[in-house]
């Protein structure tokens, strides 16, 4: 499909000029962190698309059928057929959604305690989920033929959530150039607007590289720009995700563009914008600070984002998906809001738009504990301490697959409406703790904590737990129990 390009980069252009916000980091720095991401602490991140369809490894199924070696070059010629003549756009066709129900998903992830959600808009296939000016290559015209994005977004207000989308659209310069190496419905011919422009034939070896060459050409990355806006005003999103490698040094000047642009945007709608970014690819202050599959070790005086997944192994459906627990999940909630962040959690939809039963369970599991715990993290904001206990947090991007054996002496703290939350994330049959940091030392220079505890409460249940402050901590015996799930108390302080 073929647009003027021109006339958008004059909108563009026109929207920035009109101001408050400028294309600088300087302009951008003064945009503030939104309360209701502050407050939500717990978001759905949905990976749903053609590469669905398939259902095998990963959502990197549209890459790696083209490249010779990978398991799923040799699973697309045998179930399939060759690529030359079963390409990724011949999956378009079966990807039919026919029980597709935004209105049923919304109100799982309402059950689910989610107060936020971003759908993926456009992945690294190139395929947009949502009706579209630029290309013919969208779900609203080909396979479901519906505006997807824009049933969730519809769905996202009547529920009463925050609405956003993700733009992975960018490492698209590169994804699909595996079939260029090879005999392939990919040729390298395309045009822009096609499914498979721009396919650049030059790999990258280290995906990360900021300085791959060929860069994104120049008209690669206004379209990219011209999609993300389209993106911003037909949906009036509210957050803004992006996937990394906009972190390239070509990105870089259309990255403030982009910001720039939305920012005066939400000014005109009057709405609380946010952007989230990975691999320092914004200025740090100009937008929120992602971090994949993992967190930071310790509590942050700035508020940030983990996106993580259900699934272990893939952020879509595949048939051979392993599911984290419904308590692992929590834990890594509880550690994540302790340390100024907020979760937002992927699910990974069938084809055919039904959510497996694994997804559904452990969600459910989730608001199940929300609706109980919930005041320990909605609004919430970090104690001068975050953690205690011996288990140690591992820091960084994709650390999240490496399972955690929380002990019942590992605790980490939240404050809310006057009071003090402790979670506990493994609690005890006994129904003993002791949590050391709350015990009642005289003041000197060395002391954790020198407050004085006039009543703790045990979330869940009406009987009042017996505690005890002493020097060595605060003990605490209750008869509780909530399966194998983390117990919270509400600490008053005199």
């Amino acid at each position: 499909m073929s647009y003027d390009q021109k006339k958008w980069l004059e909108q563009i252009d026109r929207v920035i000029g009109q101001g408050p916000y400028e294309a600088t980091w300087e302009s951008l720095s003064k945009h503030k962190t939104p309360d209701w991401f502050m407050d939500a602490k717990f978001g759905i991140f949905i990976h749903w698309g053609v590469y669905s369809v398939p259902a095998f490894g990963n959502e990197w199924y549209s890459r790696s059928m083209y490249l010779e070696g990978k398991p799923e070059f040799e699973h697309h010629i045998k179930t399939y057929g060759p690529q030359k003549e079963f390409g990724y756009k011949d999956f378009i066709p079966l990807f039919r959604a026919e029980h597709f129900n935004a209105s049923a998903w919304l109100d799982l992830f309402q059950k689910a305690g989610a107060r936020y959600v971003v759908p993926v808009a456009e992945h690294h296939d190139g395929f947009q989920m949502y009706r579209s000016e630029l290309s013919h290559w969208n779900a609203f015209e080909m396979g479901p033929k519906r505006d997807v994005l824009g049933e969730l977004t519809s769905e996202i207000g009547k529920h009463g959530m925050i609405n956003g989308a993700s733009s992975h659209r960018i490492e698209h310069w590169w994804f699909m150039g595996g079939g260029r190496h090879f005999e392939s419905d990919i040729t390298g011919k395309e045009k822009r607007g096609d499914l498979y422009w721009p396919s650049i034939k030059e790999q990258p070896e280290n995906m990360d590289d900021p300085f791959f060459e060929p860069g994104p050409s120049e008209e690669f990355l206004n379209d990219w720009m011209i999609r993300t806006c389209e993106l911003i005003d037909r949906y009036q999103l509210h957050e803004l995700y992006f996937d990394w490698w906009i972190h390239h040094v070509a990105a870089k000047p259309y990255l403030k563009k982009i910001a720039a642009y939305f920012y005066n945007r939400a000014v005109e709608w009057g709405q609380d914008v946010m952007i989230a970014y990975k691999h320092d690819a914004f200025m740090f202050g100009t937008a929120v600070v992602d971090i994949e599959r993992g967190q930071f070790a310790d509590v942050q005086p700035f508020p940030w984002q983990t996106d993580t997944a259900i699934a272990k192994n893939s952020w879509c459906y595949t048939q051979n998906n392993v599911f984290k627990t419904p308590q692992t999940i929590l834990c890594n909630l509880i550690d994540v809001v302790s340390k100024n962040g907020t979760m937002l959690l992927n699910v990974g939809p069938k084809a055919d738009g039904t959510i497996s039963e694994e997804d559904t369970e452990v969600l459910l599991k989730i608001g199940e504990w929300l609706d109980i715990n919930g005041e320990a993290i909605y609004g919430s904001r970090p104690w001068r301490y975050s953690k205690e206990g011996p288990t140690p947090d591992l820091q960084g991007g994709f650390t999240d697959g490496k399972e955690k054996e929380y002990t019942s002496e590992d605790f980490r703290f939240t404050v809310n409406n006057g009071k003090l939350y402790a979670a506990c994330l493994n609690f005890p049959k006994s129904g003993e703790i002791l949590i050391r940091t709350l015990g009642r030392k005289a003041y000197n220079a060395d002391s954790l904590f020198c407050g004085i505890v006039e009543k703790v409460e045990v979330l869940g249940c009406e009987e009042a737990p017996e505690f005890k402050q002493t020097e060595d901590g605060l003990s605490v015996v209750t008869r509780y129990r909530n399966g194998d799930m983390p117990v919270v108390f509400r600490i008053s302080i005199r």
